[in-house]
């Protein structure tokens, strides 16, 4: 089916002579009104094309042709909704590595801090980790060249690169008197979407942060390593999704089949009837039937709400926190040919095993559980949500603002956290009319990828 619908939307977007080519034998068997309809379309492809040429031959300097083009592609795009734009060559090669979530580069996770790159921390058997490069270092030049001027994005780029190829990275370290310079070689760097640790010492906490390629291996990866370390104490699992902005539909479904035995996961329905999709589980929990509970905010978007809305619907988990962020629809990526970029389109909305369309309506918690907010940080942490967002895709029924998405630093203040441990050890029970963490997984099928990101990994 995808594949059918890209070649459809490639082959309309090669240009009006094949539209033309394709829409002319047709007109005979068209009615009256389909044919104004007709005509009318390639009246303002007409007027298009005037005012192109209008703007090439009197604008006060000589345009760019190609700026041109991409400009009007990107307006048709974004005139559609907030999540269907145009993708230069470029930009469509920073998405794939991102959902790829592996590239060449040296394996450590900065920020910007005064205008210089900080290191926030190497990641484990990787060039930077290897070298002994640490956590709050300074890098202040690459290859000779200094930092100060570029962009966070434009020092990943140049810190990322082929496999096997150097860099020459100069770094100023607490303690150290002079800079210190450290060569490094370039290896396969795959990005941590999964984080993990034992709570208390009966608790399995993952922590999805992305839904990228890697995500569901990460998960499986440490639903093993967390069982074995905890053994026969384990209490349950806490999937915290909190600030997730989604990524892969894929992934969001194999990770929803992590936890469940049966039932659907989630429903795609395009313009046309006939493609419908849906997405069941497998059998096989890997979890065996242990209480869950999922943490979800404002923040938590797209992929985030199909695993969210997959395991409240079959009663799998509980969801604690605050409504989640409303993007209830699917983005398919079209390719435009070597060097021309892509489409990224919105061709559906999902719709959880219920039934549901949570699109600018998000996923309400089972227990809604709002943190201390610091009072200089009031302005700043509630996430407008997608029904905020102009020209979002309307949903019938009432449409839900977003919610608050802050995620106290410490996680002694973190009061969704804490609500989450004394679920799991018994010490509070979900209200009325929720569900609790002990359920079983649902027995049979129900009927029916956004914040900036702070740190880079390069």
């Amino acid at each position: 089916m995808m594949r059918k619908t890209s070649v459809i939307l490639l082959s309309a977007a090669t240009g009006a002579a094949l539209t033309l080519f394709v829409t002319q034998p047709r007109s005979v068997m068209m009615g009256s009104s389909a044919r104004a309809a007709t005509s009318d379309t390639y009246r303002q492809l007409n007027l298009f094309g005037d005012v192109f040429e209008r703007v090439r031959s009197d604008y006060v300097e000589k345009p760019d042709d190609s700026k041109l083009v991409e400009s009007a592609i990107s307006g048709m795009l974004s005139g559609l909704d907030p999540h269907s734009s145009y993708m230069d060559a470029k930009s469509f090669r920073d998405m794939q590595v991102q959902t790829r979530g592996e590239f060449g580069g040296l394996g450590i996770e900065v920020t910007m801090e005064d205008g210089l790159i900080k290191v926030v921390s190497p990641i484990d058997d990787t060039p930077a980790s290897k070298a002994g490069i640490m956590a709050n270092d300074i890098i202040t030049n690459l290859d000779d060249e200094a930092v100060q001027g570029l962009t966070l994005n434009q020092a990943v780029e140049k810190m990322r690169g082929p496999v096997n190829t150097k860099i020459k990275l100069k770094i100023i370290r607490k303690g150290q008197d002079n800079p210190i310079d450290v060569t490094l070689v370039r290896d396969n760097i795959r990005v941590r979407s999964v984080r993990a640790h034992v709570e208390g010492d009966d608790i399995a906490y993952i922590r999805i942060t992305t839904f990228n390629e890697q995500t569901t291996e990460g998960l499986k990866r440490e639903i093993g390593n967390l069982s074995t370390q905890i053994g026969d104490k384990l209490k349950g699992y806490i999937i915290d999704l909190r600030n997730n902005p989604g990524g892969l539909l894929e992934e969001a479904v194999t990770v929803s089949d992590t936890f469940l035995e049966r039932g659907e996961i989630v429903s795609t329905r395009g313009r046309n009837a006939e493609e419908t999709q849906r997405r069941a589980a497998h059998p096989g929990d890997l979890t065996k039937g242990k209480p869950v509970i999922v943490l979800i905010n404002g923040g938590s978007a797209s992929a985030s709400e199909i695993v969210a809305g997959a395991l409240q619907d079959h009663k799998r988990a509980t969801l604690v926190g605050t409504r989640s962020f409303g993007k209830g629809s699917v983005q398919t990526i079209i390719p435009l040919g070597s060097g021309n970029g892509a489409l990224r389109l919105t061709t559906a909305r999902y719709f959880t095993p219920s039934g549901k369309s949570i699109q600018a309506k998000g996923i309400v918690p089972d227990i809604e559980v709002l943190q201390d907010v610091p009072d200089e940080l009031k302005s700043r942490t509630d996430t407008k949500g997608e029904a905020s967002l102009r020209g979002h895709l309307k949903n019938d029924g009432d449409e839900k603002t977003g919610s608050q998405s802050y995620v106290p630093p410490d996680a002694k203040d973190d009061k969704a956290l804490k609500m989450a441990n004394d679920l799991l050890h018994g010490i509070k029970s979900t209200a009325a009319n929720t569900t609790t963490p002990a359920v079983a997984p649902a027995t049979g099928d129900k009927a029916a990828v956004d914040k900036p990101a702070t740190e880079k990994a390069n």
